[in-house]
């Protein structure tokens, strides 16, 4: 899978989306989430692809399986690179996505990669524990986690960079960690709790980061991309 930095597109509609795609002169890997794609529906996806880029379609399914996996079957034929659930659904929760998005992809036509959200990089784990009543350790939620969807045939997990490391352990370098939260330095966590710069992400071993505000709202999203590319190291 492309593992250029993933640019959040936390944005409000398909005008803002073009404006500011525009911008750039080179294939992107984006990210959509339900902010968007719940304004502007499938017709976000198509804009975007005619435009030559990746797409991370970001809407943390979270559902009984069979509802799942009807939802998954009918995002496999939108042509996206990679979707999500929330691993909290369960081992066959989890399960029925991959089936549904097996099913759903076209023939001829590569599947979606399909990842599973342990715990939200906006999770403490005071919260966790106050909250969820999850009575361990947040690293231990999300490493449990991490574990299922590998068992469930997952590629990978959102997982924040301070738990890329032992999950690589436990489930393999091949297995995705997607990681959210990445801001360079000096910059504003915004609503996050677990950050990391894109230098600390490649040294803990997250093999996708995902940017957003640090780019889309500079003042130069083109400089910011770059620079946050280089941070990272590009697409090896």
């Amino acid at each position: 899978m492309n593992t250029n930095p993933i640019i959040a597109l936390d944005l409000s509609s398909k005008a803002e989306v073009v404006n500011f795609l525009q911008q750039f002169n080179e294939p992107l890997f984006v990210k959509v989430g339900m902010e968007l794609y719940y304004q502007e529906g499938p017709e976000i996806i198509k804009v975007i692809k005619e435009m030559g880029h990746d797409i991370f379609l970001d809407l943390k399914l979270h559902d009984i399986p069979n509802t799942v996996k009807s939802a998954m079957k009918g995002l496999a034929k939108l042509g996206v690179n990679l979707v999500n659930v929330h691993a909290a659904g369960g081992s066959a929760m989890m399960k029925a996505a991959m089936e549904g998005l097996v099913e759903g992809t076209p023939e001829g036509q590569e599947r979606p990669a399909l990842i599973a959200v342990t715990q939200l990089t906006s999770t403490t784990e005071e919260q966790m524990q106050q909250e969820q009543n999850i009575q361990t350790s947040l690293d231990a939620s999300v490493l449990n986690y991490a574990i299922l969807a590998n068992s469930a045939g997952l590629d990978g997990v959102v997982c924040s960079v301070l738990e890329a490391k032992v999950i690589a352990e436990a489930c393999g370098d091949e297995f995705f960690k997607v990681t959210p939260g990445i801001r360079l330095a000096g910059g504003e966590a915004h609503d996050q709790k677990r950050v990391a710069t894109p230098q600390f992400a490649k040294s803990e071993g997250s093999t996708q980061i995902v940017v957003g505000r640090a780019i889309t709202k500079a003042e130069n999203p083109v400089s910011a991309y770059a620079t946050v590319n280089q941070l990272w190291g590009g697409n090896q």
